[in-house]
């Protein structure tokens, strides 16, 4: 073979190692398409999340992941494409003033996206006078609005369930305990008005518990995974509402 017709080869096996087809062209484009996930995750919204109260933000009896603010998490992070934090300061048989307490002794984030404050079950059912409730939940909405940095559209007050309406309470003087409840729940929306933080109503959803004993807890006492679906329903519309504005 001539020296001109080995060049002519060398030139043409150079031309195809460079084609379109080249596997290092072909594995530069299979790396793009593996970061696009990475990016779209990047760019999903973070929010902080928190929950303050008693066995009812705790979920008492019921899964980890059936409590209203673990349900409540999920739906948001679906609905809004996001990643929700979620810290809680809560535990079972917590008056106002253990609330209170716990907060100080906390470490928590310095603002929060949303707050939910649900309490005073434990002020009732334990006998504490009415005044204390009256003197401390003022305090405590105060607080959950310092952690929004002062917005109260960022504040969500949760009424009282009526613990009157399960097999517990039905046998504990059912009228007396919605009698109190009632009283407890009246002064709690009026306080949340005054603040312009809105105040959602779930108390008649837990009055469905005698009627309905899928949403009662194994314990006979506490609200079920299926009735703090039906808190959350009514709860995350008007978070939604709050982080879209």
């Amino acid at each position: 073979m001539s020296i001109t017709n080995i060049l002519a080869l060398t030139f043409i096996l150079l031309a195809c190692s460079k084609s379109k087809d080249s596997p290092i062209l072909a594995t530069e484009n299979l790396y793009d398409i593996q970061q696009e996930p990475q990016v779209t995750e990047e760019k999903r919204a973070k929010y902080n999340y928190l929950a303050l109260g008693d066995s009812y933000t705790v979920g008492q009896n019921v899964d980890a992941s059936e409590s209203f603010p673990a349900q409540l998490e999920n739906l948001l992070e679906k609905n809004l494409n996001a990643k929700i934090n979620t810290d809680m300061v809560a535990a079972t048989g917590w008056r106002t003033d253990n609330l209170y307490d716990g907060i100080k002794s906390s470490s928590l984030e310095a603002v929060y996206d949303f707050v939910t404050l649900l309490i005073g079950v434990n002020n009732q059912y334990q006998g504490q006078p009415f005044s204390q409730y009256e003197e401390e939940f003022p305090l405590l909405l105060e607080r959950a609005l310092k952690f929004t940095g002062n917005d109260p559209s960022k504040v969500i007050v949760i009424s009282i369930p009526d613990y009157g309406y399960t097999p517990f309470g039905e046998n504990g003087g059912m009228q007396a305990i919605s009698k109190d409840i009632d009283t407890y729940n009246a002064f709690a929306e009026s306080t949340a008005s005054l603040k312009n933080v809105a105040y959602v109503n779930i108390t008649d959803i837990s009055r469905q518990g005698l009627d309905q004993p899928e949403l009662v807890a194994d314990d006979g006492l506490h609200p079920s995974g299926k009735a703090y679906k039906m808190f959350v329903d009514r709860i995350a519309p008007f978070i939604v509402s709050a982080l879209k504005d």
